[in-house]
């Protein structure tokens, strides 16, 4: 999954410190980020014609080459995390806007890109810190001023947290609890494709928690809106940080309870079918809903 970086090792805590010679920037315009990438060389199956899905090798602009560019940026950076011994940092609100609107310009061989291309990207440490620092840098650019009385937030210097200096408000950044459901029937698991997205292959049934719902009535309750179904045996799998959508997802299988038919929310799906085990479609992405469906065909114990 997306946050399977293989021997690399993720510390999220933060710290109040100042970037090295390792130092990194992750530099963002909403849906965007700034890298340099290149492409992988085709393998032998490619060039014979076969689909396989293209990857990029990608960078970030350092720290040093940043600041060389724009010195009057030398210790306005925030710390964001870092993965062994490499830190990630941003340049936030109006400290960033001078390199965001003059990064392609001033930086050869970098460009915008849209965050899809780090589903795919390697090496899969940098994917993981492009896609994280996007989140936590969109979070920041969303809380520059208090929504309680509208004074300029400040950061804490020992969480990452913003705090407002008048009414004395906190902010953490935003984090999303969700599900996705593999509903189950002996040897057969229920299919499903969403309703008016790009997103055309199948899946399984998700949606998020409500205010004051338990993670086990989300799932109940998802089923029975999307395909009418009651549900038994709810099995925890794996958790998932999905930070595309500001998301933790969080896996279940269940079993239907009684009456298989399923009755379909055509707002909010466009297909819902049962699937025998050796049908389910062989996709190995990065997501929790791919490494679930993968392992209900291969017929693991779960």
């Amino acid at each position: 999954m997306i946050q399977d970086i293989g021997a690399g090792r993720y510390h999220n805590e933060y710290k109040n410190c100042r970037p090295d010679k390792n130092s990194q920037v992750i530099c963002c315009r909403g849906r965007e980020i700034f890298v340099a990438k290149r492409e992988q060389e085709p393998t032998a199956e490619e060039e014979n014609g076969k689909e396989k899905e293209c990857a990029s090798e990608i960078t970030f602009p350092s720290y040093d080459q940043v600041i060389a560019a724009f010195p009057q940026l030398e210790g306005k950076e925030t710390y964001l995390f870092s993965i062994d011994e490499v830190s990630y940092f941003l340049f936030r609100e109006e400290n960033g806007e001078e390199l965001v609107r003059q990064a392609q310009e001033v930086f050869r061989g970098f460009g915008w890109e849209r965050m899809e291309l780090l589903r795919t990207a390697y090496p899969r440490e940098r994917a993981f810190a492009g896609v994280t620092g996007m989140q936590l840098a969109n979070w920041y650019a969303g809380h520059r001023f208090c929504p309680q009385c509208g004074t300029r937030l400040l950061h804490s210097e020992k969480e990452r947290m913003l705090f407002c200096p008048s009414c004395r408000r906190t902010e953490y950044p935003k984090i999303s609890p969700a599900v996705i459901v593999g509903v189950t029937d002996g040897d057969e698991i229920l299919l499903t494709k969403y309703a008016g997205r790009a997103f055309t292959k199948y899946a399984l049934i998700a949606g998020f928690a409500e205010i004051g719902e338990s993670i086990e009535d989300t799932v109940r309750r998802e089923v029975m809106e999307e395909v009418g179904l009651k549900v038994k045996n709810l099995r925890y799998y794996k958790s998932q940080p999905w930070s595309f959508s500001d998301t933790l997802l969080m896996g279940f299988f269940v079993q239907v309870d009684g009456d298989r038919t399923v009755r379909l929310d055509r707002t909010e799906l466009s297909v819902a079918t049962w699937c025998k085990r050796e049908d389910v479609p062989q996709d190995d992405g990065l997501s929790l809903t791919r490494e679930m469906m993968r392992v209900f065909r291969e017929n693991r114990r779960i």
